[in-house]
């Protein structure tokens, strides 16, 4: 391996494939190599330290040894592993294929293509989005169509203006941000296509105070009621078009905090599938419209599809990985071996200094590794043979060795640039839209590492780790990944070391925040939603009509009036708990009821089998109405939450695992 270093600190560049050029690294694998491109002036000589000089962005020279050392720890395990691997290809997009398969991803392609006829629920959906949102899909659908209309296809090809203007005349409009929210009232705010008042949406580009904050948004706090894209264009508009850099020049982190909102904090994992679903798209276009704003790039990368090892532990895909263990532990979202290295980092202590820094024998991790893939399933593997600093090394490696990165292909170099966007909240706010895209397996992962990784931090006045310490050391296991192959020169370079560190800080300190879905996205969620419900409606409606079934169509009307509209009175509830021994109870919503009373109530109800569960293993669900289902904090304002969705059902039930 060669390094080089220069004023403007390292970059690393793609992993090449060995054979051509650069000679090889004693005892290195034999399908590539890491290059570090730098400023050829200064040459580090053989066998001495590295030249930490230049700037670090906001991390001093010295604090940076954790980081050189550890690259030194990885390239000698991979010195010492001769088996052959295949490197991983990342394809050169054609032109105008990269926003193809972006309009895929965000679930619009029938925006394009054969079916551009049949874009009725594209059209729902696109009256949900906020004005940068739109602008961000309308630059994706311009280019797609110039290039189709250049290699000349043979199928329908929108103009892009007909797309939007359709949209925009739609008879279900709602607040998108294309005019300024100062001349929007709060009279038409709340009306529905049919003219009724209904429950209000904040689809993230009215300048509104929290429900329960009376005070405006600091510099700490983190709004998630207004699109993240459209406070940077709000704030880009205020700076007469600048954007100041404020992302690095100090070491100190702010202490960001997400004010109250009466109606609830989502959390990953609390929503449904269905909207889940929704979410990403949202996610992408939102993220793809705050890198617009930003004047960044935003490439998702695409693997080339290689041949993976089907079984064993160490360079196995995540899925495969799980598809074996649910075999062994039904229902287990994270690899097995990956849970049991933690816990045996853990038994020992993590008091115990240089813990992570500090490498295992290079020998003795190896001949570890390949005993785990004999053993690790017969459950006949020794762990007490195991040292801390060992099992730490195999945790690092494990991650090193996935086919693809934890961070995945497509977005491992979307995380890398978030170190350039301007404001360290605005870096956050993408750190937060990039962990709602990875799958769900990589994003379980990654959840699980963080909190293992504070934890040790935690512990820092006794093992010397403080954060910087942590991220230094794991940065390169995260973000060096092995397998980024490149058939071209220069296709895929890392971004500078210090850098990726920040980034690595960036998700251990603020890993709770960035586990919140944004209330904006979930208010546009409940949007598509209710205007699905509105389209299938009319469906029926007009089903029923041609078949002439007027009995049937007010047999299936009074179906369809909810156990609230028919017994329940005005401002009261009633809660389903079909697992505890009081099924069912009505509510009485006041102003300060939260969700978390409502369980203890049904707790109290001491019979049957309510004595085995606690408080923390049940939670209130909100079914229906213009959301799926999800999973309510315990600090939910009920009666603000019931005026958001006047027809969901309330279930008390065990969140699964």
């Amino acid at each position: 391996m060669s390094w080089r270093s220069g004023s403007r600190g390292v970059v690393l560049t793609a992993y090449h494939p060995s054979g051509g050029g650069g000679g090889d690294a004693p005892g290195g694998r034999r399908s590539g190599q890491y290059t570090m491109n730098h400023d050829h002036s200064k040459k580090t000589p053989d066998g001495a330290s590295f030249d930490r000089s230049g700037s670090q962005d906001s991390l001093d020279e010295l604090s940076m040894d954790d980081y050189w050392k550890e690259l030194e720890n990885i390239h000698e395990t991979r010195g010492n592993n001769h088996e052959e691997r295949v490197a991983l290809v990342v394809k050169e997009p054609d032109e105008g294929e990269l926003e193809e398969e972006w309009l895929k991803e965000a679930g619009l392609s029938n925006l394009f293509g054969e079916s551009s006829g049949d874009s009725l629920e594209s059209m729902l959906f696109l009256s949900t989005l906020t004005r940068t949102q739109k602008a961000a899909v309308e630059k994706r659908v311009e280019t797609v169509t110039q290039t189709m209309r250049k290699k000349n296809k043979q199928h329908q090809i929108p103009d892009v203006r007909d797309i939007f203007r359709l949209q925009n005349d739609s008879k279900g409009k709602v607040c998108d941000g294309s005019e300024p929210s100062t001349v929007r009232t709060s009279e038409n705010k709340n009306e529905t296509q049919d003219g009724t008042k209904g429950p209000k949406f904040s689809l993230g580009t009215d300048e509104q105070k929290s429900p329960l904050e009376d005070m405006p948004f600091s510099d700490t706090d983190i709004n998630l009621e207004i699109s993240f894209a459209e406070q940077a264009a709000n704030l880009k508009d205020s700076s007469g078009g600048k954007m100041c850099k404020g992302g690095g020049g100090d070491t100190l982190l702010p202490n960001f905090r997400l004010p109250k909102d009466k109606t609830g904090t989502t959390k990953i994992g609390d929503l449904a599938p269905q909207d889940m679903k929704k979410v990403y798209s949202l996610a992408l276009i939102e993220l793809t419209a705050l890198y617009d704003i930003l004047g960044t790039e935003f490439k998702q990368q695409k693997a080339v599809k290689i041949k993976t090892k089907d079984s064993g532990l160490f360079g196995v895909p995540l899925s495969v990985l799980l598809e074996q263990d649910q075999k062994k532990v039904p229902g287990t979202k994270i690899p097995l071996i990956f849970q049991k290295l933690i816990a045996q980092i853990e038994e020992a202590t993590l008091e115990t200094e240089g813990l992570l820094r500090i490498p295992g024998v290079a020998t003795r991790v190896k001949s570890l590794c390949q005993e785990l893939e004999a053993k690790f399933y017969e459950g006949t593997f020794n762990w007490e043979n195991v040292k801390q600093h060992d099992a730490a090394s195999l945790l690092k490696l494990f991650i090193r060795e996935l086919p693809q990165p934890l961070l995945t292909v497509e977005y491992l170099k979307a995380f890398q640039d978030v170190q350039n966007l301007p404001t360290k909240k605005q870096q956050l706010q993408a750190l937060n839209l990039l962990v709602l895209l990875l799958p769900e397996a990589n994003r379980d992962t990654l959840k699980v590492l963080l909190e293992f990784l504070q934890r040790v931090i935690d512990h820092r006045d006794k093992n010397k780790m403080t954060l910087k310490n942590v991220a230094m050391v794991m940065a390169p296991n995260l973000f060096t990944f092995h397998g980024l192959g490149s058939k071209t020169i220069e296709q895929s370079e890392f971004v500078m070391a210090a850098g990726t560190a920040n980034v690595m800080r960036f998700m251990i300190q603020y890993q709770k925040l960035l586990w919140t879905i944004p209330k904006f996205i979930v208010n546009q969620v409940r949007k598509q939603n209710t205007e699905s419900q509105k389209k299938e409606k009319k469906d029926k409606a007009m089903k029923k009509l041609l078949k002439k079934m007027a009995y049937d169509r007010e047999k299936h009307e009074k179906q369809e009036k909810t156990p609230n509209d028919a017994d329940v009175p005005q401002g009261v509830i009633r809660v389903q708990a079909p697992h505890l021994s009081k099924v069912s109870m009505a509510i009485q919503l006041t102003e300060e009821l939260k969700a978390g009373d409502i369980v203890a109530r049904f707790l109290s109800q001491k019979s049957g089998n309510v004595q085995t569960l606690k408080k923390e293993e049940v939670f209130l669900y909100e079914i229906g109405g213009n959301i799926g289902e999800r999973c309510l904090d315990d600090n939910t304002y009920m009666k603000d939450l019931y005026q958001l969705n006047p027809n969901a059902e309330w279930v008390i039930k065990s969140k699964q695992s």
